[in-house]
């Protein structure tokens, strides 16, 4: 048998050595190079086709809506196969799996991871050269808990939508349910109008309530710092101007945060009651117990929220409404 596969594979150098002119010989050689090297020319450029262009991915019917959504995306100077790794198997797999079964959807990933998270941060993290403009995140609070400790792959925020790669503004109650928000005009915030990058438990800060409800001069250092809460969830004008501006003296004696009284996840508005969770032993000094327990006042009828201090000029003005004026250190005695 192998005698005869040798036999054949002489025999065109055989019949070329059977008295052939030295032109002929000349004219197939150069026929034979020019089939050989446009031979590896096409290969060349059908594989860089197959792997480069995204334009190959849609010659699949199936990929059109995913094609068009990569094209209006962020991403749309970067190659598919920049991010979509596949193997040969994997590949011819597909392949087969169209030619045979004819799909008329894109199947169910069931759970299943399309792009890792190590592809994403060679751009995010590493500073890829040739994409010098990309985001980074490491002064990330945010991907530093959800990505490094929580390791949670990047897909499950940025690509749930197909080629949507800036989540939704609500994305964060996909994971965290039962975390909507209740009453004051709140219950269509994006969840980064509170939580923030800018604090190492994600929580909101003071300043990042008062971007809404403060003044100008916070919203502007907010921006300044361009932490991804402001840069890709910035409420808008008609909220900010609804939202009740409050005043917060840097001599108020209670400096702690804003959800330590405010629950937003449960009841935006505190019950005054709830003051003495912490202030147990209150009604022991001075004429608080007649006030709160006998007359029935609640606490922000004198302790105006977030001054609290009871002063001699709020003193003239409230106290008066019930008895006569009175010191305000009085009142503790």
């Amino acid at each position: 048998m192998f005698r005869r596969i040798k036999e054949l594979l002489l025999r065109p150098f055989r019949w070329l050595d059977s008295g052939m002119p030295m032109k002929g010989k000349i004219i197939i050689a150069v026929l034979l190079l020019l089939i050989l090297v446009g031979a590896g020319y096409g290969s060349f450029r059908f594989y860089d086709f197959t792997q480069n262009n995204p334009k190959f991915c849609v010659s699949c019917h199936l990929m059109k809506s995913a094609f068009e959504a990569w094209d209006k995306s962020e991403h749309r100077m970067i190659n598919c196969h920049e991010c979509h790794h596949l193997s040969v198997p994997e590949m011819n797999n597909l392949l087969i799996s169209f030619v045979l079964k004819r799909p008329t959807a894109v199947p169910e990933r069931h759970g299943k991871i399309i792009v890792p998270w190590k592809f994403c941060i060679k751009c995010h993290w590493e500073k890829d050269p040739r994409y010098p403009n990309a985001p980074m995140i490491n002064r990330s609070n945010l991907h530093a808990k959800h990505v490094f400790i929580e390791q949670t792959e990047c897909s499950k925020c940025h690509g749930y939508i197909v080629h949507k790669f800036t989540p939704e503004e609500r994305f964060c109650t996909r994971c965290h349910q039962g975390k909507e928000v209740h009453g004051a005009g709140m219950e269509s915030l994006a969840c980064l109008n509170c939580h923030t990058d800018r604090t190492r438990d994600l929580r909101p800060g003071r300043k990042k309530c008062l971007f809404c409800h403060g003044g100008e001069d916070v919203r502007k250092e907010l921006i300044a710092d361009a932490s991804i809460d402001v840069t890709h969830y910035q409420p808008g004008k008609a909220t900010i101007k609804r939202a009740i501006k409050i005043d917060v003296p840097a001599d108020a004696p209670m400096q702690f945060n804003c959800y330590q009284c405010h629950k937003p996840h449960a009841r935006v508005r505190p019950d005054w009651g709830d003051c003495l969770n912490c202030h147990r032993k209150i009604t022991e000094v001075g004429k608080h117990n007649l006030h709160i327990k006998i007359v029935g006042m609640s606490c922000k009828e004198c302790h105006k929220p977030h001054s609290w201090r009871v002063t001699k000029e709020s003193a003239k003005k409230d106290c008066v409404k019930c008895h006569e004026y009175r010191e305000p250190k009085k009142f503790l005695s």
